[in-house]
């Protein structure tokens, strides 16, 4: 659902404390429900949700109000919640707050060549995700089973790429709610920063400490209305020609802002500085 902007964030061994705790399901597929399937769902991304009262690490993740753009709006530990929802999106829908075994969804792959590696175009296909994905290749997953993660637990954009695109392709909105960033990193310049912090680390505040494992692929959510941004191709069309990346055994992809993991736990707020770490 539509991304929520906070001031403070408590970072725990795999990931934010709260972040992505429910999703929905859908029913007659099995698949968790996303943006990033544009034809079922094309209105995810304008509902939004908040919790009763804020998440805390070791304890129970606390309810959710689910607002919706037609005006209503219901509590998660409502009886009705699941019929709300799925009148809501025409659909079956359940929601739940621990990822199935083999998680994955249904992907739109727009008609923008160099968009896939896999060279899927205006395709819709499934993808696995968080440990289903690193299971699938054999490979140990940084994010626990049942999570909602896609990839990794933190995600860092700094705001000298969002002007570096703005630059680049002027008559599109480069915000940076359109990334859906855990953390937006104040720097300098007009630059691709982060593709160069790979394999470093970055301190924030006192005790956070990030591992940076890989930049961040790009798809179609980057293009998708929301939060008063309207819907624009050219967003991933920008970041095709202008980064896309080499990932090892993956292929290359459009990329911008990185995938992290947590070194050390601990709270940070906006204004805390941020270090890189060589």
């Amino acid at each position: 659902m539509g991304g929520e902007k906070v001031q403070e964030l408590e970072i725990a061994s795999h990931g934010i404390v709260g972040d992505r705790a429910y999703a929905l399901l859908d029913v007659a597929t099995g698949k968790v429900v996303s943006a990033k399937n544009t034809k079922l769902f094309p209105e995810v991304l304008l509902c939004r949700a908040e919790f009763v009262s804020p998440p805390k690490k070791f304890n129970e993740i606390p309810a959710i109000t689910v607002f919706l753009p037609n005006g209503v709006s219901v509590r998660s530990d409502a009886p009705a919640i699941n019929d709300e929802l799925s009148k809501f999106f025409g659909r079956r829908v359940n929601l739940i707050q621990t990822a199935p075994p083999d998680f994955t969804i249904d992907q739109y792959h727009p008609d923008i060549e160099g968009a896939d590696p896999g060279g899927n175009r205006n395709a819709v296909v499934t993808q696995k995700l968080g440990a289903a994905l690193f299971q699938a290749a054999g490979l140990d997953s940084p994010v626990p089973t049942g999570s909602f993660l896609d990839v990794f637990p933190v995600s860092v954009i700094t705001t000298s790429t969002l002007r570096k695109l703005q630059k680049l392709s002027p008559n599109s909105a480069f915000d940076e709610q359109r990334f859906r960033m855990n953390v937006v990193v104040h720097t300098a310049d007009e630059e691709f920063f982060e593709n160069s912090w790979v394999g470093h680390g970055l301190a924030i505040h006192e005790s956070v400490h990030l591992s940076v494992t890989m930049p961040d692929p790009r798809c179609v959510m980057t293009t998708l209305e929301q939060g008063g941004l309207p819907r624009d191709m050219d967003v991933l069309r920008t970041l095709v020609a202008h980064n896309r990346i080499q990932l090892p055994g993956m292929g290359n992809f459009p990329c911008a802002g990185v995938y992290a993991v947590v070194a050390g736990q601990g709270s940070v707020q906006v204004g805390n500085s941020v270090f890189l770490q060589l």
